[in-house]
Formats: C-alpha cells, sequence, structure tokens
C-alpha cells in the first residue's frame, strides 16, 4: 500500500503503532450546510471545540459505499466487508488536531453498526439503504431503522461533472475535506481520538438534485438545499485504534 509512504500533507505524523482497519470509500457525495453554530453547541460532547469557518459551523451530509473493509492481516469478506453507509458530520478540534465529529452513521450492514458502537463508541444505525447507478449518476435511498432511534431519511441523485485543482489549505473545500482523525464519546462522556490516513482527497465538481434529507431531526435541525457540494470517486483509508484524550 504505496499510500502509506506519501504523508508529506498530512497536518501531523502518522502514529508510529501499527494501523488496525483498512476500508476504501467510494462514490461520495459530500453535501455542506452553513449553520449557526448555537444550533451545533448543545450537541458537542465537553473536550471538543467546534470549529467554524466563514464565521459558520458546518454540517456535512455524506453518502458513499464502504468497499473491502477489513482488519489488519485478514482478508475482506464482500458479505460484510462491502455496504452502503451515510453520514451526518460536523468538524471540531481538540488538542490542535482538527477533526470530525459525527450525529449519525446508518449502514445496512448490522454486524458493521455493532462492531462500530462497541467498539469506537460511534452513533451507527441500522438502515434499509439502496443506490442505483445509470450512465454515470447515482440515485441514494436510505432509511432509517434502528429500533428507538429518531427516523432519518435521505434521497439524492447525483453525478460528477469535473476533477477539481487541489483546494489551497485556506479554502473551504481544504477545511471542510482534509482532516485526519475522528472523534467520538462514550456513555460516560470520555473523549476519544481515531486517526486515520488517506492521500488527499481527489475531489470534482457535482450536479447535485436532492429530494429527501430528514437526517437533521436527530439534532433538532431541517437540512434545506446544500451551500456547497462535492464529489469524490475513491479512498483508500486506514485506521489506527481509539485514543482516549481527556484521561483524569
Amino acid at each position: 500500500m504505496d499510500f502509506l509512504k506519501q504523508t508529506a500533507h498530512r497536518p501531523w505524523p502518522m502514529p508510529e503503532s501499527p494501523w488496525l482497519i483498512y476500508m476504501e470509500w467510494e462514490n461520495l457525495l459530500f453535501l455542506h450546510y452553513p449553520v449557526h453554530p448555537d444550533v451545533l453547541l448543545p450537541h458537542i460532547p465537553e473536550g471538543l471545540t467546534l470549529e467554524t469557518y466563514g464565521g459558520f459551523a458546518w454540517l456535512s451530509v455524506v453518502p458513499f459505499k464502504m468497499k473491502n473493509t477489513r482488519p489488519r492481516g485478514l482478508p475482506a469478506v464482500p458479505a460484510v466487508s462491502d455496504f452502503l453507509e451515510l453520514n451526518l458530520r460536523t468538524y471540531v478540534t481538540t488538542e490542535g488536531k482538527p477533526g470530525v465529529f459525527f450525529f449519525s452513521l446508518d449502514a445496512q450492514n448490522p454486524l458493521a453498526v455493532r462492531g462500530a458502537r462497541l467498539g469506537f463508541h460511534l452513533p451507527y444505525f441500522d438502515a434499509r439503504m439502496r443506490w442505483e447507478i445509470q450512465q454515470g449518476r447515482t440515485r441514494y435511498l436510505s432509511t432509517r431503522t434502528h429500533n428507538n432511534a429518531t427516523r432519518g431519511e435521505f434521497e439524492a441523485s447525483y453525478q460528477p461533472v469535473s476533477p477539481l485543482p487541489r483546494p489551497s489549505k485556506s479554502s473551504l473545500d481544504h477545511w471542510l475535506t482534509e482532516r485526519y482523525c475522528l472523534y467520538s464519546a462514550d456513555s460516560k462522556g470520555r473523549i476519544y481520538r481515531c486517526n486515520i490516513h488517506h492521500l488527499p482527497w481527489p475531489l470534482h465538481a457535482v450536479q447535485v438534485r436532492e429530494v429527501k434529507n430528514t437526517l437533521g431531526n436527530l439534532i433538532g435541525t431541517r437540512l434545506f438545499k446544500a451551500e456547497y457540494a462535492h464529489y469524490s470517486p475513491h479512498l483508500a483509508v486506514v485506521g489506527w485504534g481509539l485514543e482516549q484524550i481527556n484521561k483524569s
């Protein structure tokens, strides 16, 4: 995996310990929504700082396909390693390491849902999901089915237009996408960081038709038409184990 040797773009060094999980993200759409910080602050765990750009906090909805997911040293098994996923996330930082914080991760793989809830303290939910790809255009549909969870539905179609140049480090494009860790919190309020590594995102302009999006209901907000959108065809990623960051 040659991409592990390419690290000059990273904002901090990769962990010295071995990575634990490999995955590929495919056919990704990024829908970005500016929101007033006060809308999100009540939902950000203590110990994390909500980041803003241009005076706004940002929510992003990301539908894609997870492929070839596997632990280090084991092969991928298509029946459990490949599945659709749909994320609702925002942008936070602590200890000088900006990352993402997820409000929801819907997936059509019950094993992945339970494994990520237990092993990574991430808010994964069971969902009924499908996509259709015709002549380069993707139609993506998802309905959350998890027991006792706030209902969330999403439907959109999208088609990439053309590759975008590498964004500058001060740009919104870079700020929204070039994140090399995620944060999660357990039921006792302990905060964890999971480092990841990948090459810089290959971003494309994209044509999008949003049909339905009620994912914001989980945090008491409505998401109307996205202010900004990106597409990316594929990215290989490795992740490390959780690191507790607010030990007392």
